[in-house]
């Protein structure tokens, strides 16, 4: 039983490093991408209208 339940933690915790590593890469695509700028652009400049 021990052997199955280090054999799934070592398992979870290698899976979990991998989805968090590709979640922080599509943000960061995400983030980067040439499309969004303008979008990022405009929700910086927000606090700084005057209605």
């Amino acid at each position: 039983m021990s052997t199955t339940y280090e054999w799934l933690a070592q398992f979870a915790q290698s899976a979990g490093t991998v989805y968090c590593f590709l979640f922080f890469l599509a943000t960061l695509v995400y983030a980067l991408w040439p499309k969004n700028g303008v979008r990022f652009h405009d929700a910086a400049r927000m606090p700084l209208r005057e209605d």
